[in-house]
């Protein structure tokens, strides 16, 4: 075992800062990785405070985590050294459920996720990103593309992916009318990935003064939610609805927003229990759908699209001692578009 530098917490009422943790040595099929950059997800904040019931303390958050391989394992055919490489949201899973074997670990039932999850002997702590180094599988580890900077690519581990999976898996493109409700750290992404897609792309947010902001980003057209006449004119308008907020709705009006056969997809996991009426789907074959960020084969995938169509997030990069401040700033949707640590400010 190895000692590094780390970030995190103890209890769900106590800030982040500065922890000691072991990271395994590297086995044959495993990857050893100098960590650059990670990306502060608004998940993070919800398993650092315990908001859903089921964290495990220490904790070292981050998931969105990329850097360069400093070690490879002696069976590993895939990486080298000084590679770019970075790790998402799983470092490993059953391998042997159907969901596995179709490349969509995502859905496995014994995930392991790249913090708060325990090893598969169910007993040794997983620790994320917001640390100097991870030793990772090496079927588990990502690519980057050459022409993206490591500190904006950063985001597309799990926000990339998030909004990638659903925009592929509904057929956003050409032809297709999207709308993507909030304009956040996903929103944005879904905003830039359905656009390169070339869907058009509408985006839904409760005022107007993001309205510059998501034409730069490659919007078609803004419309502000707390305008009831937003509802009429886009009355069964869409062929797909990315909802990438964590708030309550009128599920009914935004589904009635949708095309016969359409589908409203959600991203974010509202507080509340949504309210739902059957009449907005069974009189238009509508659809209300979820998606949980992507298997290993279609990141890499949405990071080769990215990097083809130079697709990365706008961030703002802090040092690892604003990671509190950075977590209230989230909570008051304050930061355009999402964070990134410099993990050097941590060495």
């Amino acid at each position: 075992m190895q000692q590094i530098k780390a970030y995190g917490v103890s209890s769900a009422t106590q800030p982040l800062g500065a922890l000691q943790i072991f990271r395994r040595e590297t086995g044959a099929e495993d990857v050893a990785i100098d960590i650059a950059y990670c990306g502060v997800c608004h998940s993070d904040i919800h398993q650092a405070r315990n908001e859903w019931g089921n964290s495990i303390y220490p904790m070292v958050p981050g998931h969105e985590i990329v850097g360069t391989v400093v070690k490879v394992g002696t069976g590993v055919k895939k990486f080298k050294v000084g590679d770019k490489v970075g790790v998402g949201c799983l470092v490993d899973s059953c391998r042997e459920c159907p969901d596995c074997k179709e490349g969509l670990e995502q859905f496995c039932g014994r995930p392991i996720f790249t913090y708060n999850s325990l090893e598969k002997d169910n007993k040794t702590i997983v620790h994320g990103g917001y640390s100097t180094k991870i030793v990772v599988h090496q079927d588990f580890v990502l690519r980057i593309p050459d022409n993206l900077p490591l500190d904006k690519t950063a985001p597309l581990l799990c926000a990339g992916i998030t909004t990638y999976s659903p925009l592929r898996h509904w057929n956003a493109g050409p032809g297709k009318r999207v709308a993507v409700i909030g304009l956040g750290g996903l929103g944005h992404m879904a905003v830039k990935i359905a656009h390169a897609m070339k869907a058009e792309v509408t985006v839904l947010t409760r005022t107007l003064d993001k309205k510059d902001d998501a034409i730069r980003l490659g919007a078609d057209h803004v419309y502000a939610t707390n305008d009831p006449k937003t509802f009429e004119k886009l009355l069964r308008h869409f062929d797909l609805i990315i909802c990438t907020v964590s708030v309550k709705l009128d599920w009914g009006a935004y589904l009635g927003l949708l095309k016969r056969d359409g589908s409203m997809v959600l991203l974010g996991v509202p507080s509340d229990a949504p309210e739902l009426h059957a009449f907005p789907l069974i009189m238009a074959r509508r659809s209300l759908a979820g998606s949980l960020i992507g298997g290993i084969k279609e990141t890499q995938e949405m990071l080769d699209f990215c990097g083809k169509h130079n697709i990365t997030a706008d961030i703002e990069l802090i040092p690892i001692n604003k990671i509190n401040e950075a977590y209230e700033r989230v909570l008051k949707a304050d930061v355009k578009y999402r964070f990134v640590i410099d993990i050097a400010s941590l060495k």
